[in-house]
């Protein structure tokens, strides 16, 4: 038998198949400044808002994200450790993560 440092067991006759667990993300701290910048690159004129710079793990991600989507009425979605909400309205959304404790920038032009 060959031992390789770089091979895995794939079946067991115990288990079954073994699938390999996802390692969990490490989720990224900032200043503690949340920054809302505004992006209209590659959605062929259309703006969106990203904010960064939350810490959250994904599962907040994605609360806060409906959470705000729902109180300015537009789509968006969660990508990577960021939130894009469709449109440009940067004050209405700064005024409401303000509202939940977080020191808020406006990045960008």
């Amino acid at each position: 038998m060959i031992s390789n440092s770089d091979s895995q067991l794939v079946y067991s006759t115990d288990k079954g198949r073994i699938e390999a667990e996802p390692a969990a993300e490490a989720v990224p701290q900032g200043d503690g400044i949340v920054r809302i910048r505004m992006e209209r690159k590659g959605r062929k004129g259309k703006g969106a808002m990203v904010v960064t710079g939350l810490g959250l793990d994904a599962k907040a991600l994605k609360t806060l994200a409906a959470e705000l989507k729902k109180k300015m009425g537009c789509g968006g979605a969660v990508k990577g450790f960021d939130i894009e909400i469709q449109g440009d309205n940067r004050d209405a959304v700064k005024a409401l993560l303000e509202s939940r404790g977080y020191r808020v920038k406006l990045a960008g032009g």
